[in-house]
């Protein structure tokens, strides 16, 4: 299929040929047949991507920041990787379109139907794209008197919306729209067909006319003088009960010119980007109320609304970015008189072929534009063809590796180390989106991109597997994967339940295939170091970790349970791992304690078959320019102490020495990555004891279980 890209280094924009999404649980996927590229934000979008990365810099300092405080945490190198990975990902453009469903996920059953018309929103999600794959939030049913070539307004007018349901205004209050562009046009037809007496102020003479018929009761151009008069003359003196600002420009002027014009303790709502700097006298004076609309409404931006499904409840939340999304349809399929008209709005439209001269239009501003919709041929979901599989080849010898899965972690760390080994070959990659897994093909260099795992899966060429998907899928993917026999590298944690482990036990079980966690941490250099000094001594051992981890959004997805499983469980898995390698014992039991209940601060306490024990100390509370990780293990008089694996330092008998890591943090992906390529080419067995990995899952797991029951587990029953 087709879809409009954009790179972030570059800026370069381009129609491209990528795989086809898969429809997923809890999502449709949809043929567009119409989307709309909106001028304001996305003009804003593509001007920033063609930035130099001195301007990149100059507009966002809070991503510099974040980018200095890595630096001084992990090193240049590794930060430099992670920025230019970050760089170096293709961007999708476009989130306000519409179309017909062609697959409907599971869940979803009896709520949408194959064939069915629908609008759909979201950035990243209603791309300028042929099919799209819509969470069940963000996608509407459209009526049949309503055309694509206006659906595909609906998200612009949701954004409107929800401007309008902020100001609180009723019949007969004055309201000023600053900026009639589209998002104003629609705001000055809300406001009207609810009774409101709209003022409209722009710079544009045309737009401003536009506005006059659509129900602007006075159209002011704001190069003009006299404007206080003309609101005083209005509203008898009293001045606007609101102003809505849906202008985008970098000056202040908007939130001067409302202060000029607004009544006593009026509102003023912002849904369009301008500068920030409010005249303080004036809105002290005035005693101004300012609030920045959030996008399409409540809902935006919550991963589980519109991620997972979830709804929030009609008596606490009566107009969330569903029901906005709902409205705006609705009002364009009413009667004359009552309806929100969306043809005056729509000043071009371009065949999809054609989308580089359609942005070349919007981001040059080559001839005056208002509402560019591109459209889009009828696709049939029958006519996508089954996938074809090379002939199946000798695999003694070689690692042909398909990866399903390409997030930043992957593309950052993963990928450029398996590109560089001769020993492999990138047979394909899978990931949900076809743009991601067309430009991770051509990145790295893979034979193939799809968005269908089965793919891999079954492919008898491939006699490898890398596993990057989100957590709560890994062990299903392990399980399948062993299954038709290949070896399996899959990112921790192996699985985030007992049952699920379970299943791969047993899958592994019946498999010719291998498989190894992605626990690197037991892989890198100063580990290694580390354990020979601590197995020169053969007594217990005592060990101290702790993971400095930052805050993590209460909304990230590795906090839900049915995709990431929880932070312990995410990414607490490395450590128990690491304390595991570096004693060298069984794990016996584990007791752990939670501060205030919560899960990302915690104190685990793991105890070994040969007496060692180990303390880690896990926490979201530190500030992330102090060292994530620090490892202090006591031996038989000698201390090893690892400083976010950039320092590694022994202390015995009475002095210490100290190594530095030469070339920046090494956590030991490199290593990892070459000992599992090393063994499906020589045939097994894995790297890293299998048994040990399932160990160190379960311990893991008995933490929550821990945490949860308030007790000591033992990995073998009760003691």
């Amino acid at each position: 299929m087709k879809q409009v890209i954009q790179s972030a280094r570059s800026g370069k924009l381009a129609l491209k040929e990528v795989p086809e999404p898969q429809v997923r649980a809890g999502s449709l996927l949809v043929a567009t047949r119409a989307s709309l590229i909106s001028a304001g934000t996305e003009r804003m979008v593509v001007d920033f991507a063609r930035k130099s990365l001195a301007g990149k810099a100059k507009a966002r300092p809070d991503l510099v920041r974040k980018v200095l405080d890595k630096a001084r945490r992990d090193g240049l190198m590794s930060t430099f990787r992670a920025v230019m990975a970050r760089l170096d990902e293709p961007l999708p453009l476009g989130y306000s379109a519409a179309g017909e469903v062609v697959a409907v996920g599971a869940g979803l059953e009896g709520s949408f139907h194959v064939g069915q018309r629908v609008a759909v929103a979201g950035a990243g999600l209603a791309n300028h794209s042929e099919l799209n794959v819509v969470p069940r939030n963000l996608a509407v049913p459209l009526p049949e008197a309503v055309a694509f070539d206006h659906a595909c307004f609906a998200t612009l007018g949701s954004i409107a919306l929800h401007g309008v349901r902020s100001l609180g205004v009723g019949l007969g209050d004055v309201v000023c729209v600053v900026g009639v562009g589209l998002v104003g046009q629609l705001a000055v037809q809300f406001l009207a067909l609810q009774g409101a007496r709209v003022i409209a102020m722009d710079t544009d003479a045309d737009r401003l006319a536009l506005a006059a018929r659509l129900g602007a009761e006075l159209a002011w151009n704001v190069a003009e003088p006299g404007l206080p008069e003309a609101v005083a003359h209005l509203t008898g003196g009293i001045g606007c009960d609101a102003i809505l600002i849906c202008a985008a420009t970098e000056s202040s002027g908007p939130l001067e010119t409302a202060a000029e014009i607004a009544r006593d303790r009026a509102k003023v709502v912002m849904t369009g980007k301008t500068g920030t700097e409010f005249p303080y006298a004036a809105f002290m004076k005035k005693e101004l109320s300012l609030m920045v609309s959030r996008s399409y409404g409540p809902g935006r931006y919550d991963e589980d609304f519109e991620g997972r499904g979830v709804k929030y409840p009609v008596g606490f939340v009566r107009w969330t970015e569903s029901d906005n999304l709902a409205e705006v349809v609705r009002l364009m399929a009413a009667p004359a008189g009552r309806r929100l008209e969306i043809a005056p709005l729509i000043s071009h439209r371009f065949a999809f072929e054609k989308a580089e001269d359609a942005y070349a239009l919007v981001t040059e501003a080559t001839e005056p534009h208002l509402g560019v919709v591109l459209h889009y041929e009828r696709q049939a979901a029958a006519d996508r063809a089954a996938p074809a599989f090379a002939a199946p080849r000798a695999a003694a010898g070689r690692c042909v590796l398909g990866v399903i899965g390409a997030g930043a972690f992957a593309r950052t760390v993963l990928l450029p180390e398996l590109k560089r080994l001769s020993q492999v070959e990138l047979a394909a990659i899978a990931t949900t989106r076809g743009m991601t897994a067309d430009h991770a093909r051509s990145a790295f260099g893979f034979g193939r991109a799809t968005t269908d795992a089965e793919e891999i899966l079954a492919d008898p060429a491939i006699n490898a597997v890398l596993i990057a998907t989100r957590h709560a899928s890994h062990a299903e993917l392990t399980a399948r994967a062993l299954a038709a026999g290949k070896s399996v590298l899959v990112e921790k944690p192996l699985a985030v339940d007992r049952d699920q482990l379970n299943r791969v036990i047993a899958a592994r079980r019946d498999s010719d295939g291998f498989f190894l966690v992605g626990f690197n941490r037991r892989f890198a250099p100063m580990t290694r170091k580390a354990r020979e000094v601590l197995a020169r001594h053969p007594g217990p051992k005592v060990l101290s970790l702790r993971v400095n981890a930052g805050a993590l959004p209460p909304e990230a997805w590795l906090n839900a349970p049915e995709e990431g499983g929880g932070r312990v469980v995410g990414e607490g898995c490395h450590f128990v791992d690491l304390a595991r390698a570096l004693v060298g014992a069984p794990i016996v039991s584990v007791t752990a304690e939670a501060a205030g209940g919560g899960g990302d601060d915690l104190v685990a306490a793991l105890s070994f078959a040969d007496g060692s024990l180990a303390t880690l100390i896990y926490t979201g509370q530190g500030d992330s320019a102090f060292s994530k990780e620090r490892f202090e293990c006591f031996a038989g008089g000698t201390v090893v102490a690892i400083d976010n694996f950039l320092s590694l330092s022994i202390t015995e008998n009475g002095r210490t020495r100290t190594e530095s890591a030469k070339l920046g943090q090494d956590k030991g992906h490199r290593a990892e990555i070459e000992a599992f390529v090393q063994a499906v080419a020589a045939g097994g067995p894995a790297p890293v004891d299998e048994a040990e990995q399932i160990e160190t899952s379960l311990a893991t797991l008995a933490v929550v279980d821990s945490l949860r029951e308030g007790r000591r587990v033992f990995l073998a029953g009760e003691g």
